[in-house]
């Protein structure tokens, strides 16, 4: 077969394509046999470019020179420089008349449909990449290999599906024998086909022989009523981690639709290893003081590079990450109780920002306040004073960094009785300047840590209503939504810091995560969603029609493609002995996660002209 060196300027193309996705994996015989089949076509700028169904268009490879590819209303879709690629055809799939218009003088390297199609189906790699959806591109980009950490396996494939069950109607006699049978030690209870009960030989013991019930007794009389129920989809850390804190034995399984379909029990908790999360709650829920909390924590770094190398995703991980924190707080609110006493009315304490959304990486620092109850008496106050100074001295200590802008309990203004808090929610709403807005955003992702959840529930439920029903509120909070830009500048090339500690990278966490997570809060907030969780307010709002199906799945593929780059810079940066940083080169990515990275960003930059369009009759 001839070579590229007996043709030069087939060699030209060749070492062209060998940088241009996804060609560039391919050896160099297929190199020049693309090369060969390459047509070669120039246009002046201004040209217009438009598909006609049946067309055979091909695929064209700008060798240099710009395009814009335009809906049919002539919007902005994608702006392509040197390198990238496009066919008409199938983007005209996506989305009836699109149209490509050079923007400069280009020269096109067009592959014919015959040969483009050819070697699509003869490469996987290929098809792939021009697999229909930018989307598509960044959701194949952060998946991985099924998670070999068996603790966030799904409980689908983990729970026992052979459930044994019972009518409300049994008699004690008749369950025991079923339970003997099926050698079992707890037992469903259905009305109708719908759950209402487990009763277990814990049940047994207790309320019924050790009270001397007949053996006729109904089993209604000695179950547990309106038992928990965990969610089939969830994992088994998440099963693990709610067992260990309620206490529970047995944690009944049901699907979307509140069917019954399995149980975990406390002998498949037996399958976890040391050195997972949940072991890691369970430690700290042990310690006695700060120092030994300490300890447990602080092999964390090394724990979450093992959880990236061994597939956990980068949603799992801050979810564990989070259950962490949240069980620090835990114990050294119960710690501070014990040594001042029991409180002298009832309280929750609030995490806000990452921690609440349960999106926590390392190196987050405290972000929390204290709901006391209305009764509050002003002798009553040095007491939730000095649990505050206690528990944020302990988090600094753990390595949970004093919050700079103060947002913790012990500021004045951030521990007070719920109708303060109510007051203070009033005070943002009736005055949402630019600079507040910024500064309050985020009290509106809260969760309770620890303590009275109904005083949480009411709280953030008056937060929903007002909000609602605030036009001129939220048109603030989607100004402050659009304050950050996307970082990409023309031909879609990355805007980096240009000078200082950070020159030539970009902020990954203030570029890309706070401009989602700001969106769909405010998506949120104005249409009532109570969910904190950014993955679970996107599927909420998807629900209610609020987005329709593919906005939401291309932001939460956004969400994730630029989380998960976040958790692999900071695995970089610990190995390399640094701390972590959000701050990250694009030029230090492969070039396919560099054009990943630019489709997520302008996912965010089309999501931020729709919140424009929607919120921008309060703008003024």
């Amino acid at each position: 077969m001839n070579q590229p060196a007996d043709y030069p300027e087939l060699k030209i193309i060749t070492d062209f394509l060998q940088g241009v996705l996804p060609f560039s994996d391919l050896v160099h015989e297929d190199l020049f046999a693309i090369a060969r089949q390459l047509e070669i076509i120039y246009f002046k700028r201004g040209q217009l470019l438009q598909y006609s169904g049946g067309e055979k268009q091909g695929l064209r490879i700008l060798r240099s020179g710009a395009v814009e590819i335009v809906n049919h209303e002539g919007q902005l879709l994608d702006r392509l420089g040197e390198g990238e690629s496009f066919n008409l055809a199938g983007l005209c799939e996506e989305q009836e008349g699109v149209k490509a218009r050079f923007i400069e003088d280009s020269l096109i390297y067009r592959l014919p449909d015959e040969c483009y199609q050819r070697w699509r189906d003869q490469h996987r790699n290929i098809d792939r990449f021009f697999h229909k959806q930018r989307s598509r591109r960044i959701r194949r980009a952060v998946r991985v290999e099924p998670d070999s950490n068996m603790m966030m396996r799904p409980l689908s494939e983990l729970m026992s599906k052979n459930v044994l069950t019972v009518e409300l109607s049994a008699s004690l006699q008749n369950a025991a024998k079923i339970m003997t049978k099926g050698r079992v030690s707890s037992l469903m209870v259905l009305d109708e086909g719908d759950l209402v009960g487990i009763v277990t030989d814990r049940d047994m013991r207790s309320r019924a022989i050790a009270d001397d019930l007949p053996s006729s007794t109904p089993v209604s009389q000695v179950m547990t009523t309106e038992p928990y129920v965990i969610n089939q989809t969830e994992t088994l850390f998440d099963a693990t981690l709610t067992m260990l804190q309620l206490g529970f034995h047995h944690l009944p399984v049901v699907n979307d639709e509140g069917a019954l379909t399995g149980i975990v029990t406390a002998s498949d908790l037996m399958l976890a290893r040391q050195d997972d999360p949940v072991f890691l709650v369970q430690h700290i829920s042990r310690q006695i003081d700060e120092e030994g909390m300490k300890n447990v924590v602080s092999s964390l770094p090394e724990i979450m590079q093992g959880w990236v190398k061994s597939g956990v995703r980068a949603h799992q991980i801050s979810h564990m990450l989070t259950a962490i924190s949240d069980a620090i707080t835990q114990r050294l609110i119960a710690l501070a109780i014990k040594k001042l006493g029991e409180p002298p009315v009832s309280f929750a304490w609030l995490s806000f920002g990452s921690q609440a959304r349960d999106e926590q990486l390392l190196g987050a620092d405290q972000d929390n306040g204290l709901l006391i109850a209305d009764t509050l008496k002003n002798e009553d106050k040095p007491w939730f004073k000095e649990l505050a100074a206690f528990v944020c001295d302990g988090l600094n200590h753990c390595g949970y960094d004093y919050c700079l802008g103060k947002v913790m309990a012990t500021t004045d203004e951030w521990r007070q009785p719920l109708s303060q808090w109510i007051r203070t929610v009033d005070t943002w709403t009736r005055s949402p300047t630019p600079d507040a807005v910024m500064r309050v955003s985020i009290f509106f992702d809260l969760r309770v840590v620890y303590g009275d959840r109904s005083l949480g529930e009411q709280l953030q439920q008056y937060m929903l209503e007002r909000t609602q029903r605030d036009t001129i509120f939220l048109a603030a909070l989607a100004a402050n939504v659009l304050e950050y830009s996307s970082p990409l500048g023309i031909f879609r090339r990355f805007v980096v810091e240009r000078s200082g500690e950070h020159q030539d990278t970009l902020d990954l966490k203030k570029r890309g995560i706070i401009p989602i997570v700001d969106m769909i809060r405010l998506h949120a907030l104005a249409h009532g969603v109570s969910a904190v969780n950014t993955r679970a307010r996107l599927k909420e709002l998807q629900k209610r029609g609020v987005l329709n199906i593919g906005d939401s799945r291309n932001v939460q593929d956004a969400f994730d493609f630029i989380m998960q780059l976040r958790v692999n810079n900071h695995v970089v940066q610990l190995s390399q002995g640094g701390p972590c940083s959000n701050y990250a080169n694009p030029n230090d990515l492969p070039e396919l996660s560099r054009r990943h990275l630019r489709d997520a960003f302008t996912i965010i930059h089309d999501s931020q002209q729709a919140i424009k369009l929607r919120y921008r009759s309060g703008l003024g």
